[in-house]
C-alpha cells in the first residue's frame, strides 16, 4: 500500500500564469455577468436582473412575425460554409440594402459586395486585420470590445476622439472634417446609433458624414448593429409605428452612398440585435467590393467562417416585409420600455447627459447620488447585492494599449443601464435600484 502523500484536488491547487501568455481583459458585459456569477448569477436565475445585458428580448413580441425555433440542416450542411458567408444569403442581404435604402439608384448592392461572417466581433476583427498603416479614429465613449480590437493588430494607430457630455455627445461634419485632416485620419470606426449613449447620427447630418469621407478619402467603418432602435422618429416615441411606417424607423449609411464600389462606407450589421437572434452568430458586412474581397481573406485565418445552417436559415429573414413587421414591433415593445427607463432613472437622481436616440440603453451619470454611489464600479458593487447588473461607464473609455495611462476616467461616475431585458424583469430592477438608493439618503 502507498504512503505517499496525495495529490490535492486540481481546484485547490495556486492557480499557474504560463509565461508564453498575456493577461486578455474581460470587455464589459463579460466582466459584469461574471462578477455576478461568483454571487450565483446564471442567465436562467429568476431572481436576478440583468440591466447589463448587450442582447434584446429574444421571445415573441406582440405583431413581431413568428420567432424561428428550429432549424433544418441538409446534407451539405455538414460541411463548411464558404468563408464569404453563403452565396444565396450574401444576395438576400445585398437585395435587402437595395430595398430598403437604394431604391431608384443607379449603383446598387450584388452579393459581391457582402462578406458573412460568425458575430459583430469576427466582422469587426476581419475589417480592422485588413486596415494598412493608418491612423484610425474611435470615439469616446464607445463600445468596449473596440478597447481589445483596436490594440490586437499592430497595422494602424488608434487615436482617441473625445466627445463631450455637456454637448450631448454632438459631433457634427464639421468636426469631423477637422479631425480627419488634422489627424491624418484614414479610417473614423464608431458605432451607430452609439453604445453606450444612443447618440444617433442620421438623416442629412448622416448623408454629410458620408460626402465628407468621400471627398477627403476617409473610410467609415459604421457598426449599425441598433440601427432598428431609433427613436424621435415621427410616430414612434410612444409605440405607433406601424408596418407600413416601420421603413421610416430604419436608417443606415448605405441610403448615403452614391457609388457602392468607390465610396469608402463599409456597414456592419447582423440578426443579433435588429432581428433579436443574437445566439445565432450570422453577421455581415456591406461594402466595396474590393474591401470585402480584403475581409474575406482575413477571415479565411482569422475565423474559417461562420455556421452553415444557421446561414442557410437566415436567408428567408432577409425579406423585407418581414423586417418592417419585426421593427414596428420591437418599436412598439422598445418605446415604451425606454420612457419608463428614463423617467424612473431621472427621479432616483441619475443624470442624463441625452436621452438615447437609438440603442436599448440608457447612459447615466451616479456623480450626484449619496455616498458612495456616486461611483460607477462602486454602484455597480452595490446593485449586485441586490442581484442587479449594471455596467460601469469606466468599460466605454475604449483605451487601447492603456497608452492613455493609468489617470482616473472621465466615465468613472457613469453607468450603462439596458432596458434589453423584458419589461417585468425591468419593473423588477428599477425597484430595488430605487429602494437600495433610498436607504443611502
Amino acid at each position: 500500500m502507498s504512503t505517499s502523500t496525495p495529490r490535492p484536488p486540481s481546484d485547490s491547487r495556486p492557480e499557474r500564469t504560463l509565461s508564453a501568455f498575456r493577461p486578455v481583459p474581460r470587455t464589459g458585459v463579460i466582466y459584469v455577468t461574471s462578477e455576478a456569477a461568483r454571487l450565483g448569477f446564471s442567465p436562467t436565475s429568476p431572481d436576478w436582473c440583468n440591466l447589463g445585458q448587450g442582447q434584446p428580448e429574444t421571445g415573441g413580441l406582440p405583431g413581431a412575425p413568428p420567432r424561428l425555433e428550429a432549424v433544418p440542416i441538409a446534407p451539405d450542411d455538414q460541411e463548411y460554409a464558404p468563408v464569404a458567408g453563403l452565396w444565396e444569403l450574401r444576395e438576400a442581404i445585398a437585395d435587402l440594402y437595395n430595398r430598403l435604402y437604394r431604391r431608384g439608384m443607379p449603383s446598387r448592392y450584388s452579393a459581391e459586395n457582402v462578406s458573412v461572417s460568425g458575430g459583430g466581433r469576427a466582422a469587426l476583427t476581419r475589417a480592422a486585420a485588413s486596415l494598412g498603416q493608418i491612423n484610425l479614429g474611435h470615439f469616446l465613449p464607445d463600445y468596449t470590445a473596440y478597447e481589445e480590437l483596436l490594440d490586437i493588430f499592430g497595422n494602424f494607430h488608434a487615436i482617441p476622439i473625445l466627445l463631450e457630455p455637456d454637448k450631448a455627445y454632438a459631433f457634427s461634419v464639421g468636426d469631423l472634417r477637422r479631425e480627419i485632416l488634422g489627424r491624418g485620419l484614414s479610417a473614423v470606426l464608431l458605432s451607430n446609433p452609439c453604445n453606450p449613449t444612443g447618440k444617433h447620427v442620421r438623416g442629412e447630418d448622416l448623408a454629410a458624414w458620408v460626402r465628407t469621407a468621400n471627398e477627403l478619402d476617409c473610410s467609415l467603418l459604421l457598426d449599425e448593429f441598433y440601427s432598428h432602435y431609433v427613436y424621435g422618429i415621427e410616430g414612434d416615441d410612444d409605440g405607433t409605428v406601424t408596418p407600413d411606417r416601420a421603413g421610416a424607423a430604419l436608417e443606415s449609411a448605405a441610403r448615403y452612398v452614391e457609388d457602392v464600389d468607390r465610396d469608402p462606407v463599409l456597414v456592419f450589421d447582423g440578426l443579433t440585435k435588429n432581428w433579436r437572434y443574437p445566439g445565432w452568430r450570422v453577421t455581415w458586412t456591406v461594402g466595396p467590393k474590393s474591401v470585402i474581397d480584403a475581409v474575406a481573406s482575413a477571415g479565411s485565418f482569422l475565423d474559417g467562417g461562420g455556421s452553415k445552417p444557421m446561414q442557410r436559415a437566415a436567408v428567408a429573414l432577409m425579406n423585407p416585409d418581414h423586417v418592417r413587421s419585426e421593427t414596428a414591433a420591437l418599436h412598439k415593445v422598445f418605446a415604451r420600455k425606454r420612457r419608463k427607463m428614463i423617467d424612473r432613472l431621472k427621479k432616483m437622481g441619475v443624470l442624463i447627459d441625452a436621452e438615447p436616440e437609438g440603442t436599448f440603453y440608457v447612459w447615466g451619470s451616479v456623480a450626484e447620488l449619496p455616498a458612495p454611489l456616486a461611483d460607477g464600479h462602486l454602484f455597480f458593487r452595490a446593485a449586485l447585492a441586490e442581484k442587479v447588473i449594471t455596467v460601469p461607464g469606466e468599460f466605454f473609455d475604449v483605451n487601447p494599449g492603456k497608452r492613455r495611462g493609468g489617470r482616473p476616467s472621465r466615465f468613472r461616475h457613469y453607468i450603462r443601464f439596458s432596458f434589453g431585458p423584458a419589461e417585468e424583469v425591468l419593473d423588477r430592477a428599477l425597484d430595488r435600484l430605487e429602494a437600495m438608493i433610498a436607504r443611502y439618503r
